[in-house]
């Protein structure tokens, strides 16, 4: 996916703003199994996927995946992009992906430049803010079954993507009990 195409789908910019913000995009590579974000650290960039699946997870008694990013999606610790602060999450690439990669520091510094990328960036965490409270009632107000539809339909590709164990703990169940819900649902 190509680097305008992410920008624009989260707030169409002035063709100049647009320039300004792409010319401080590089991309880069990696292979699967790759830990592109460690929790605990303060993360100093932000991500955007042009090719390839992630997931973020939290590493309690186990490891516990509460989000997959594919094509199109930005990669980040908000707890480090808002306040400087190490990061809840790991962040693992599933897939080799092909990445675009934005120094924090420079988006920042575009920001007290251009108010276009400042209202940009607003729409970011905007939209960021509505993701997370989607998961989290998800989680809060349906059963696995209800959020194992949910995934189904809203993003079907990601069920041939994932590793089934992958899909359970993002579900909050066994694998055991996700086999269970599939077999009910055939």
């Amino acid at each position: 996916m190509d680097i305008s195409n992410i920008l624009d789908h989260i707030y169409k910019l002035p063709e100049s703003s647009l320039v300004e913000l792409q010319n401080n995009v590089s991309e880069i590579t990696f292979p699967k199994g790759h830990i592109l974000l460690k929790a605990n650290k303060v993360e100093t960039n932000i991500y955007f996927i042009k090719k390839g699946l992630v997931r973020a997870y939290i590493e309690r008694d186990n490891e516990v995946t509460f989000w997959f990013g594919k094509e199109g999606e930005t990669i980040i610790s908000m707890k480090s992009y808002v306040e400087d602060q190490p990061g809840y999450e790991a962040i693992e690439l599933l897939e080799d992906c092909e990445l675009y990669e934005l120094k924090t520091e420079n988006l920042r510094k575009l920001f007290n430049e251009d108010v276009h990328i400042a209202n940009w960036g607003r729409k970011f965490a905007e939209k960021e803010l509505i993701k997370t409270e989607e998961r989290l009632i998800s989680k809060q107000f349906k059963n696995a079954s209800e959020r194992y539809l949910e995934l189904m339909k809203d993003h079907p590709e990601l069920i041939k993507r994932v590793q089934l164990g992958h899909i359970a703990s993002y579900l909050g169940i066994t694998q055991v009990s996700l086999s269970r819900i599939r077999a009910e649902l055939k």
